[in-house]
């Protein structure tokens, strides 16, 4: 198992940037791949990018060429450094990750089945 823990998150105004980080603790021995998903108010939780245990990432259209995600301490880190943000951009913000023993749909939330509490973004 893992426990994941989200910060960075913020207040920021349209076209300013934020990095998020997540910390990974627990298992240090097994392979996960992970993503970042977004829940704006009202809204469903959605995955916004992910990351395989081997470095492919994969992100959605709304914000491809804005954000990145990375993981630059390997297993016990990841990031999602965003740019050019806009106010639809505004959410909770989560980690989530899943072992790469299972099948794996990058943005799909039934697909992951550790999270993080979540850190709030808010763009003006």
């Amino acid at each position: 198992q893992v426990q994941l823990v989200e910060s960075g998150g913020g207040s920021v105004q349209a076209g300013g940037s934020l990095r998020l980080s997540c910390a990974v603790s627990g298992d240090r021995y097994s392979k996960y791949r992970m993503a970042w998903f977004r829940q704006a108010p009202g809204k469903e939780r959605e995955g916004i990018a992910a990351i395989n245990d081997d470095g492919a990432t994969v992100y959605d259209d709304s914000v491809k060429g804005r954000f990145t995600i990375s993981k630059p301490f390997s297993k016990t880190s990841l990031d999602l450094q965003m740019n050019s943000l806009k106010p639809e951009d505004t959410g909770m913000y989560y980690c989530a990750a899943v072992s790469v023993l299972w099948a794996w749909e990058p943005l799909r939330r039934g697909t992951y089945n550790y999270w993080g509490q979540g850190t709030q973004v808010t763009v003006s």
